[in-house]
Protein backbone atom coordinates (compact mmCIF):
# COMPACT_ATOMS: atom_id res chain seq x y z
CA UNK A 1 0.00 0.00 0.00
CA UNK A 2 1.30 3.04 -0.70
CA UNK A 3 2.73 5.72 2.00
CA UNK A 4 -0.15 7.72 3.30
CA UNK A 5 0.31 11.71 1.73
CA UNK A 6 -2.84 13.11 2.22
CA UNK A 7 -3.49 14.50 6.01
CA UNK A 8 -7.33 14.90 5.46
CA UNK A 9 -7.82 11.22 4.33
CA UNK A 10 -8.39 8.92 7.46
CA UNK A 11 -6.46 6.05 7.32
CA UNK A 12 -8.47 3.02 6.14
CA UNK A 13 -6.53 0.69 8.72
CA UNK A 14 -7.80 3.03 11.61
CA UNK A 15 -11.78 3.37 10.05
CA UNK A 16 -12.51 2.48 6.98
CA UNK A 17 -15.83 4.06 7.19
CA UNK A 18 -14.35 7.05 7.83
CA UNK A 19 -11.73 6.80 5.16
CA UNK A 20 -14.77 6.15 2.54
CA UNK A 21 -16.16 9.25 3.81
CA UNK A 22 -13.19 11.35 3.56
CA UNK A 23 -12.68 10.45 0.32
CA UNK A 24 -15.96 11.39 -0.95
CA UNK A 25 -15.53 14.62 -0.16
CA UNK A 26 -12.06 15.34 -0.24
CA UNK A 27 -11.73 14.38 -3.77
CA UNK A 28 -15.03 16.26 -4.74
CA UNK A 29 -17.08 13.57 -5.67
CA UNK A 30 -20.05 14.43 -3.19
CA UNK A 31 -21.18 17.11 -1.00
CA UNK A 32 -23.81 16.83 1.46
CA UNK A 33 -27.29 18.30 0.46
CA UNK A 34 -29.72 20.01 3.32
CA UNK A 35 -32.10 17.41 2.60
CA UNK A 36 -30.74 14.75 5.32
CA UNK A 37 -29.84 11.77 3.30
CA UNK A 38 -29.81 12.64 0.11
CA UNK A 39 -25.94 14.06 -1.92
CA UNK A 40 -24.95 16.16 -4.27
CA UNK A 41 -23.08 14.75 -6.96
CA UNK A 42 -20.33 17.12 -8.18
CA UNK A 43 -18.86 17.34 -11.43
CA UNK A 44 -16.00 14.99 -10.91
CA UNK A 45 -18.24 11.90 -9.35
CA UNK A 46 -21.10 12.68 -12.52
CA UNK A 47 -18.52 12.33 -14.61
CA UNK A 48 -17.84 9.14 -13.50
CA UNK A 49 -21.33 7.92 -13.43
CA UNK A 50 -21.29 9.41 -17.18
CA UNK A 51 -18.82 7.23 -18.08
CA UNK A 52 -19.86 4.35 -16.36
CA UNK A 53 -23.50 5.16 -17.95
CA UNK A 54 -22.20 5.32 -21.61
CA UNK A 55 -20.24 2.11 -22.01
CA UNK A 56 -22.99 0.08 -20.37
CA UNK A 57 -26.17 1.75 -22.24
CA UNK A 58 -23.55 0.75 -25.60
CA UNK A 59 -24.04 -2.84 -24.02
CA UNK A 60 -27.64 -2.99 -23.86
CA UNK A 61 -28.35 -0.97 -26.91
CA UNK A 62 -26.02 -4.00 -28.66
CA UNK A 63 -28.34 -6.66 -26.81
CA UNK A 64 -31.16 -5.14 -28.65
CA UNK A 65 -32.64 -2.58 -25.83
CA UNK A 66 -34.26 1.06 -26.04
CA UNK A 67 -34.38 3.69 -23.52
CA UNK A 68 -37.27 4.92 -22.22
CA UNK A 69 -38.50 7.24 -19.45
CA UNK A 70 -41.64 6.49 -17.19
CA UNK A 71 -42.86 9.37 -15.07
CA UNK A 72 -41.46 9.78 -11.78
CA UNK A 73 -45.29 9.23 -9.63
CA UNK A 74 -47.16 6.17 -9.26
CA UNK A 75 -50.58 6.59 -8.03
CA UNK A 76 -50.84 4.08 -4.88
CA UNK A 77 -53.38 1.94 -6.37
CA UNK A 78 -51.25 1.17 -8.86
CA UNK A 79 -48.78 -0.01 -6.19
CA UNK A 80 -51.39 -2.35 -4.60
CA UNK A 81 -51.92 -4.23 -7.76
CA UNK A 82 -48.86 -6.60 -6.85
CA UNK A 83 -49.23 -7.88 -2.88
CA UNK A 84 -45.47 -8.98 -2.46
CA UNK A 85 -44.75 -6.15 -4.05
CA UNK A 86 -45.60 -3.49 -2.60
CA UNK A 87 -45.63 -5.16 0.88
CA UNK A 88 -41.81 -5.47 0.10
CA UNK A 89 -41.01 -1.66 -0.29
CA UNK A 90 -44.16 -0.08 1.74
CA UNK A 91 -41.19 0.87 4.62
CA UNK A 92 -39.48 2.76 2.10
CA UNK A 93 -42.15 4.69 -0.13
CA UNK A 94 -42.45 8.37 -0.30
CA UNK A 95 -45.81 10.05 -0.37
CA UNK A 96 -47.36 13.11 -2.25
CA UNK A 97 -50.66 14.19 -0.72
CA UNK A 98 -50.76 17.35 -1.96
CA UNK A 99 -50.99 19.45 -5.34
CA UNK A 100 -50.30 23.21 -5.02
CA UNK A 101 -52.58 23.53 -2.09
CA UNK A 102 -55.07 20.73 -2.76
CA UNK A 103 -54.88 17.66 -1.59
CA UNK A 104 -54.47 14.45 -3.91
CA UNK A 105 -57.97 12.53 -4.40
CA UNK A 106 -55.26 9.87 -4.03
CA UNK A 107 -51.57 9.95 -3.07
CA UNK A 108 -48.93 8.86 -5.50
CA UNK A 109 -45.80 7.31 -4.83
CA UNK A 110 -42.41 9.02 -5.77
CA UNK A 111 -41.37 5.71 -7.62
CA UNK A 112 -39.41 3.28 -5.86
CA UNK A 113 -38.55 1.28 -8.54
CA UNK A 114 -41.13 1.03 -12.11
CA UNK A 115 -42.03 -2.10 -12.39
CA UNK A 116 -45.99 -1.23 -11.88
CA UNK A 117 -45.41 1.80 -14.24
CA UNK A 118 -43.50 -0.55 -17.02
CA UNK A 119 -46.31 -3.22 -16.68
CA UNK A 120 -48.98 -0.67 -16.76
CA UNK A 121 -47.94 0.31 -20.17
CA UNK A 122 -47.07 -2.72 -21.33
CA UNK A 123 -50.33 -4.19 -21.08
CA UNK A 124 -51.73 -0.72 -23.39
CA UNK A 125 -48.96 -2.07 -26.31
CA UNK A 126 -48.58 -5.11 -26.24
CA UNK A 127 -51.42 -7.08 -28.36
CA UNK A 128 -49.73 -9.66 -30.56
CA UNK A 129 -46.79 -12.36 -30.47
CA UNK A 130 -45.34 -9.93 -32.87
CA UNK A 131 -45.09 -7.44 -30.54
CA UNK A 132 -42.81 -9.09 -28.25
CA UNK A 133 -40.49 -9.17 -26.84
CA UNK A 134 -40.13 -5.06 -25.69
CA UNK A 135 -37.08 -4.64 -24.33
CA UNK A 136 -36.99 -1.71 -22.75
CA UNK A 137 -34.64 0.55 -19.80
CA UNK A 138 -34.41 3.69 -18.42
CA UNK A 139 -32.08 5.90 -16.71
CA UNK A 140 -33.95 7.87 -13.98
CA UNK A 141 -33.54 8.72 -10.05
CA UNK A 142 -35.11 6.66 -7.56
CA UNK A 143 -36.14 7.99 -4.34
CA UNK A 144 -36.06 4.73 -1.03
CA UNK A 145 -37.16 6.30 2.31
CA UNK A 146 -33.74 4.81 3.79
CA UNK A 147 -32.93 5.36 7.84
CA UNK A 148 -28.81 4.62 7.40
CA UNK A 149 -27.18 6.73 4.38
CA UNK A 150 -24.24 6.74 2.75
CA UNK A 151 -22.77 8.55 -0.50
CA UNK A 152 -23.03 6.20 -3.17
CA UNK A 153 -23.87 3.24 -1.27
CA UNK A 154 -26.81 4.13 0.38
CA UNK A 155 -29.04 7.45 -0.39
CA UNK A 156 -32.39 8.28 -0.21
CA UNK A 157 -32.82 9.45 -3.85
CA UNK A 158 -30.16 7.62 -5.74
CA UNK A 159 -29.19 7.48 -9.82
CA UNK A 160 -29.81 4.09 -11.60
CA UNK A 161 -30.65 1.75 -14.48
CA UNK A 162 -33.86 -0.22 -14.49
CA UNK A 163 -34.42 -2.47 -17.60
CA UNK A 164 -37.60 -3.94 -17.42
CA UNK A 165 -39.06 -6.46 -20.16
CA UNK A 166 -41.57 -8.91 -21.47
CA UNK A 167 -41.34 -12.16 -23.58
CA UNK A 168 -43.62 -14.79 -25.32
CA UNK A 169 -42.35 -17.57 -22.85
CA UNK A 170 -40.88 -18.31 -19.57
CA UNK A 171 -37.75 -19.91 -21.60
CA UNK A 172 -36.94 -16.21 -22.98
CA UNK A 173 -37.18 -14.53 -20.25
CA UNK A 174 -34.88 -16.49 -17.92
CA UNK A 175 -32.52 -16.31 -20.65
CA UNK A 176 -32.90 -12.68 -20.78
CA UNK A 177 -32.44 -12.56 -16.92
CA UNK A 178 -29.17 -14.85 -17.18
CA UNK A 179 -28.05 -12.27 -20.41
CA UNK A 180 -27.97 -9.67 -17.88
CA UNK A 181 -26.39 -10.45 -15.23
CA UNK A 182 -23.55 -11.48 -17.54
CA UNK A 183 -23.61 -7.45 -19.17
CA UNK A 184 -22.85 -7.04 -15.38
CA UNK A 185 -20.56 -9.12 -14.82
CA UNK A 186 -18.47 -8.14 -18.00
CA UNK A 187 -18.64 -4.29 -17.25
CA UNK A 188 -17.21 -4.94 -13.62
CA UNK A 189 -14.44 -6.98 -14.82
CA UNK A 190 -13.37 -5.03 -18.36
CA UNK A 191 -14.74 -1.39 -16.95
CA UNK A 192 -14.45 -1.65 -13.21
CA UNK A 193 -11.79 -3.98 -12.67
CA UNK A 194 -13.58 -5.82 -10.17
CA UNK A 195 -14.14 -9.35 -9.64
CA UNK A 196 -17.40 -10.46 -8.88
CA UNK A 197 -19.36 -13.65 -7.64
CA UNK A 198 -22.36 -14.41 -9.84
CA UNK A 199 -25.46 -16.45 -8.25
CA UNK A 200 -29.22 -16.78 -7.09
CA UNK A 201 -30.46 -15.04 -4.18
CA UNK A 202 -32.01 -16.86 -1.80
CA UNK A 203 -35.62 -17.55 -1.54
CA UNK A 204 -35.89 -14.95 1.80
CA UNK A 205 -33.73 -12.61 0.14
CA UNK A 206 -34.87 -12.56 -3.27
CA UNK A 207 -36.88 -8.98 -4.87
CA UNK A 208 -40.27 -8.65 -3.72
CA UNK A 209 -42.74 -10.25 -6.60
CA UNK A 210 -39.68 -12.06 -8.48
CA UNK A 211 -39.86 -15.66 -8.61
CA UNK A 212 -35.82 -15.32 -9.23
CA UNK A 213 -33.03 -13.13 -8.05
CA UNK A 214 -29.83 -12.93 -9.14
CA UNK A 215 -26.85 -11.20 -8.25
CA UNK A 216 -23.08 -9.93 -8.32
CA UNK A 217 -21.53 -10.16 -5.62
CA UNK A 218 -18.31 -8.14 -4.59
CA UNK A 219 -15.76 -7.52 -1.91
CA UNK A 220 -14.61 -4.41 -0.32
CA UNK A 221 -11.02 -3.61 1.03
CA UNK A 222 -12.06 -4.19 4.38
CA UNK A 223 -13.85 -7.43 3.86
CA UNK A 224 -17.18 -6.85 3.57
CA UNK A 225 -19.72 -7.79 0.79
CA UNK A 226 -21.17 -5.35 -1.86
CA UNK A 227 -24.13 -6.07 -3.72
CA UNK A 228 -23.26 -4.56 -7.01
CA UNK A 229 -26.54 -5.63 -9.46
CA UNK A 230 -28.94 -8.05 -9.72
CA UNK A 231 -31.47 -9.62 -12.64
CA UNK A 232 -34.76 -10.64 -12.06
CA UNK A 233 -36.87 -13.26 -13.25
CA UNK A 234 -40.77 -12.77 -12.51
CA UNK A 235 -42.64 -15.55 -14.54
CA UNK A 236 -46.46 -13.78 -15.18
CA UNK A 237 -46.83 -12.74 -11.56
CA UNK A 238 -47.03 -9.36 -12.67
CA UNK A 239 -48.44 -10.03 -16.39
CA UNK A 240 -51.18 -11.52 -14.72
CA UNK A 241 -51.32 -8.68 -12.07
CA UNK A 242 -51.25 -6.26 -15.02
CA UNK A 243 -53.80 -7.93 -17.64
CA UNK A 244 -50.38 -8.09 -19.63
CA UNK A 245 -51.91 -10.08 -22.64
CA UNK A 246 -51.01 -11.53 -26.10
CA UNK A 247 -52.78 -13.74 -28.79
CA UNK A 248 -49.86 -16.36 -29.89
CA UNK A 249 -49.90 -17.94 -33.49
CA UNK A 250 -52.49 -19.78 -32.93
CA UNK A 251 -55.02 -16.62 -31.72
CA UNK A 252 -55.07 -18.09 -28.40
CA UNK A 253 -54.78 -15.68 -25.10
CA UNK A 254 -51.55 -16.24 -23.24
CA UNK A 255 -49.63 -14.11 -20.52
CA UNK A 256 -46.51 -12.52 -20.81
CA UNK A 257 -43.38 -13.11 -19.24
CA UNK A 258 -41.31 -10.68 -17.70
CA UNK A 259 -38.15 -9.15 -15.92
CA UNK A 260 -35.74 -6.82 -14.46
CA UNK A 261 -32.62 -5.44 -13.97
CA UNK A 262 -31.04 -3.05 -12.16
CA UNK A 263 -27.44 -1.52 -11.33
CA UNK A 264 -27.04 1.96 -9.32
CA UNK A 265 -24.56 4.83 -8.18
CA UNK A 266 -23.67 2.42 -5.84
CA UNK A 267 -21.26 0.93 -8.26
CA UNK A 268 -18.93 3.95 -7.78
CA UNK A 269 -18.84 3.30 -3.98
CA UNK A 270 -17.80 -0.05 -5.18
CA UNK A 271 -15.02 0.58 -7.04
CA UNK A 272 -13.71 3.03 -4.53
CA UNK A 273 -13.70 0.59 -1.74
CA UNK A 274 -11.90 -2.13 -3.76
CA UNK A 275 -9.24 -0.41 -5.40
CA UNK A 276 -8.53 2.76 -3.44
CA UNK A 277 -5.61 3.62 -0.89
CA UNK A 278 -4.42 5.94 1.92
CA UNK A 279 -3.94 8.26 -0.61
CA UNK A 280 -7.38 8.55 -1.97
CA UNK A 281 -8.99 7.22 -5.29
CA UNK A 282 -7.59 4.85 -7.63
CA UNK A 283 -9.96 4.85 -10.65
CA UNK A 284 -9.95 2.41 -13.24
CA UNK A 285 -8.82 4.15 -16.32
CA UNK A 286 -11.61 2.87 -18.87
CA UNK A 287 -14.01 5.27 -16.91
CA UNK A 288 -11.77 7.93 -15.43
CA UNK A 289 -12.98 11.37 -16.46
CA UNK A 290 -9.32 12.24 -17.24
CA UNK A 291 -6.92 9.16 -17.96
CA UNK A 292 -3.45 11.32 -17.95
CA UNK A 293 -2.78 14.07 -16.14
CA UNK A 294 -0.31 16.32 -17.85
CA UNK A 295 1.90 18.38 -15.25
CA UNK A 296 4.42 21.08 -16.61
CA UNK A 297 7.54 21.10 -14.54
CA UNK A 298 9.51 24.43 -14.46
CA UNK A 299 6.82 25.62 -16.27
CA UNK A 300 8.09 29.34 -16.12
CA UNK A 301 11.30 28.33 -18.56
CA UNK A 302 10.76 29.58 -22.10
CA UNK A 303 8.63 26.15 -23.98
CA UNK A 304 7.95 23.89 -21.34
CA UNK A 305 4.30 25.36 -21.89
CA UNK A 306 4.51 25.16 -25.19
CA UNK A 307 5.88 21.27 -25.14
CA UNK A 308 2.82 20.19 -22.66
CA UNK A 309 0.43 21.36 -24.03
CA UNK A 310 1.65 19.84 -27.61
CA UNK A 311 2.18 16.50 -25.54
CA UNK A 312 -1.94 17.08 -24.73
CA UNK A 313 -3.03 17.22 -27.65
CA UNK A 314 -1.02 14.90 -29.49
CA UNK A 315 -2.65 12.23 -26.46
CA UNK A 316 -6.12 14.10 -26.97
CA UNK A 317 -5.66 13.10 -30.60
CA UNK A 318 -5.13 9.69 -29.87
CA UNK A 319 -8.19 9.40 -28.31
CA UNK A 320 -6.91 9.50 -24.46
CA UNK A 321 -8.80 11.78 -21.96
CA UNK A 322 -6.15 13.95 -21.09
CA UNK A 323 -5.38 17.60 -18.76
CA UNK A 324 -2.66 19.67 -18.35
CA UNK A 325 -2.69 21.27 -14.93
CA UNK A 326 -1.23 25.29 -16.16
CA UNK A 327 -1.94 26.83 -12.88
CA UNK A 328 0.04 28.57 -10.38
CA UNK A 329 0.10 25.96 -7.96
CA UNK A 330 3.06 23.62 -6.67
CA UNK A 331 4.46 20.73 -8.69
CA UNK A 332 4.29 18.85 -5.36
CA UNK A 333 0.61 19.97 -4.49
CA UNK A 334 -0.30 18.89 -8.10
CA UNK A 335 1.16 15.91 -7.87
CA UNK A 336 -0.68 14.92 -4.88
CA UNK A 337 -4.32 16.76 -5.80
CA UNK A 338 -3.99 14.23 -8.87
CA UNK A 339 -2.96 10.88 -6.42
CA UNK A 340 -5.62 11.84 -4.32
CA UNK A 341 -7.97 12.40 -7.48
CA UNK A 342 -7.10 9.00 -8.78
CA UNK A 343 -5.81 9.81 -12.45
CA UNK A 344 -4.55 6.90 -13.74
CA UNK A 345 -1.15 8.21 -15.03
CA UNK A 346 0.88 11.51 -14.46
CA UNK A 347 3.00 12.60 -16.95
CA UNK A 348 5.84 15.27 -16.00
CA UNK A 349 7.78 17.09 -18.46
CA UNK A 350 10.62 19.89 -17.76
CA UNK A 351 13.07 21.80 -19.12
CA UNK A 352 15.76 18.49 -18.57
CA UNK A 353 12.85 16.38 -19.94
CA UNK A 354 12.38 18.59 -23.15
CA UNK A 355 16.14 18.62 -24.07
CA UNK A 356 16.42 14.48 -23.43
CA UNK A 357 13.18 14.10 -25.66
CA UNK A 358 11.44 12.54 -23.14
CA UNK A 359 8.90 12.39 -20.24
CA UNK A 360 8.42 11.05 -16.97
CA UNK A 361 5.56 8.79 -16.61
CA UNK A 362 3.80 7.82 -12.92
CA UNK A 363 1.31 5.04 -12.35
CA UNK A 364 -1.15 5.72 -9.82
CA UNK A 365 -1.57 2.07 -9.19
CA UNK A 366 1.45 1.44 -8.05
CA UNK A 367 3.50 4.70 -7.78
CA UNK A 368 5.72 3.20 -10.43
CA UNK A 369 7.67 5.92 -12.28
CA UNK A 370 9.09 5.60 -15.71
CA UNK A 371 11.16 7.66 -18.45
CA UNK A 372 9.44 7.16 -21.99
CA UNK A 373 10.05 8.76 -24.98
CA UNK A 374 7.99 11.47 -26.51
CA UNK A 375 7.96 9.69 -29.50
CA UNK A 376 6.38 7.02 -28.10
CA UNK A 377 4.23 8.33 -25.52
CA UNK A 378 0.89 8.16 -28.23
CA UNK A 379 1.54 4.37 -28.89
CA UNK A 380 2.98 3.28 -25.11
CA UNK A 381 -0.14 5.07 -22.81
CA UNK A 382 -2.62 3.20 -24.34
CA UNK A 383 -1.25 0.36 -23.99
CA UNK A 384 0.10 1.07 -19.97
CA UNK A 385 -3.77 2.50 -19.68
CA UNK A 386 -4.38 -1.53 -20.21
CA UNK A 387 -2.08 -2.58 -18.11
CA UNK A 388 -3.21 -0.46 -14.96
CA UNK A 389 -7.03 -2.27 -15.41
CA UNK A 390 -5.28 -6.02 -15.85
CA UNK A 391 -2.80 -5.51 -12.82
CA UNK A 392 -6.08 -3.84 -10.59
CA UNK A 393 -8.25 -6.22 -11.72
CA UNK A 394 -5.70 -9.01 -10.94
CA UNK A 395 -4.90 -7.30 -7.30
CA UNK A 396 -8.42 -7.18 -6.13
CA UNK A 397 -9.39 -11.03 -7.62
CA UNK A 398 -6.07 -12.31 -5.24
CA UNK A 399 -7.03 -10.13 -2.09
CA UNK A 400 -10.25 -11.12 -2.71
CA UNK A 401 -9.46 -15.02 -2.74
CA UNK A 402 -7.05 -14.56 -0.06
CA UNK A 403 -9.93 -13.14 1.86
CA UNK A 404 -12.28 -15.82 1.11
CA UNK A 405 -13.03 -18.71 3.66
CA UNK A 406 -14.31 -22.26 4.36
CA UNK A 407 -16.40 -23.33 6.87
CA UNK A 408 -17.41 -26.73 7.30
CA UNK A 409 -19.33 -26.50 10.96
CA UNK A 410 -20.68 -23.84 13.04
CA UNK A 411 -17.26 -24.11 15.33
CA UNK A 412 -15.23 -23.54 11.80
CA UNK A 413 -17.98 -20.42 11.36
CA UNK A 414 -17.58 -18.62 14.63
CA UNK A 415 -13.99 -19.20 14.47
CA UNK A 416 -14.08 -17.49 10.69
CA UNK A 417 -16.75 -14.87 11.84
CA UNK A 418 -15.09 -14.20 15.46
CA UNK A 419 -11.15 -12.97 13.67
CA UNK A 420 -11.74 -12.79 10.03
CA UNK A 421 -13.85 -10.44 7.71
CA UNK A 422 -14.23 -11.52 4.31
CA UNK A 423 -16.78 -14.12 2.05
CA UNK A 424 -16.87 -17.57 3.53
CA UNK A 425 -18.13 -20.71 1.99
CA UNK A 426 -20.23 -23.08 3.62
CA UNK A 427 -22.87 -26.30 2.40
CA UNK A 428 -26.25 -25.25 2.83
CA UNK A 429 -29.54 -27.21 3.31
CA UNK A 430 -32.01 -24.74 1.85
CA UNK A 431 -34.30 -24.24 4.87
CA UNK A 432 -34.88 -20.86 5.34
CA UNK A 433 -34.69 -21.32 9.30
CA UNK A 434 -30.78 -22.55 9.16
CA UNK A 435 -30.20 -19.18 6.97
CA UNK A 436 -32.06 -16.99 9.75
CA UNK A 437 -29.90 -19.36 12.44
CA UNK A 438 -26.77 -18.49 10.68
CA UNK A 439 -27.48 -14.84 10.46
CA UNK A 440 -28.54 -14.29 14.02
CA UNK A 441 -25.52 -16.31 16.13
CA UNK A 442 -22.73 -15.36 13.86
CA UNK A 443 -23.29 -11.87 12.21
CA UNK A 444 -23.31 -12.67 9.02
CA UNK A 445 -26.04 -12.84 5.60
CA UNK A 446 -26.41 -15.33 2.80
CA UNK A 447 -25.16 -13.61 -0.12
CA UNK A 448 -25.70 -15.88 -3.33
CA UNK A 449 -26.10 -19.54 -4.17
CA UNK A 450 -22.89 -18.93 -6.86
CA UNK A 451 -23.47 -20.64 -10.34
CA UNK A 452 -20.53 -22.15 -10.13
CA UNK A 453 -21.17 -24.88 -7.06
CA UNK A 454 -18.00 -26.62 -5.27
CA UNK A 455 -18.66 -29.82 -3.09
CA UNK A 456 -17.50 -28.79 -0.04
CA UNK A 457 -18.69 -31.92 2.09
CA UNK A 458 -22.06 -33.30 2.48
CA UNK A 459 -23.60 -31.43 5.52
CA UNK A 460 -25.13 -28.33 6.44
CA UNK A 461 -22.86 -25.83 8.07
CA UNK A 462 -25.87 -25.23 10.71
CA UNK A 463 -28.10 -28.43 11.06
CA UNK A 464 -26.17 -30.89 10.00
CA UNK A 465 -28.65 -32.41 7.36
CA UNK A 466 -28.03 -33.49 4.11
CA UNK A 467 -26.76 -30.53 2.14
CA UNK A 468 -28.30 -29.09 -1.33
CA UNK A 469 -25.76 -26.17 -1.94
CA UNK A 470 -22.66 -24.21 -1.70
CA UNK A 471 -23.33 -21.08 -0.46
CA UNK A 472 -21.68 -17.59 -0.07
CA UNK A 473 -21.85 -15.68 3.78
CA UNK A 474 -21.16 -12.05 4.55
CA UNK A 475 -21.08 -8.58 6.03
CA UNK A 476 -22.60 -6.52 3.58
CA UNK A 477 -22.96 -3.15 2.70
Amino acid sequence: MAEKTVKEITSMDEDFTQWYTDICLKAELVDYSSVKGCMIIRPYGYAIWENIQKNMDAMFKATGHENVYMPMFIPESLLQKEKDHVEGFAPEVALVTKGGQEPLAEPLVVRPTSETLFCEHFSHIVQSWRDLPKLYNQWCSVVRWEKTTRPFLRSREFLWQEGHTVHATAEEAKEETIRMLNIYTDFCKNYLAMPVIQGQKTESDKFAGAEATYAIEALMHDGVALQAGTSHYFGDGFPKAFNIQYTDKNNKLQYCYETSWGVTTRLIGAFIMVHGDNNGLVIPPRIAPTQVVVIPVAMHKAGVLDKAGEIRDRLAAAGLRVKMDDSEQSPGWKFAEYEMKGVPVRLEIGPRDIENNVCVIARRDTGEKMTVSLDEITSFLPQLLDTIHDDMYKRAEERRDAMTYVAHNKEELKEITDSKQGFIKTMWCGDPECEDAVREEFGVRSRCIPFDQENLGDKCVCCGKPAKYMLYWGKQY
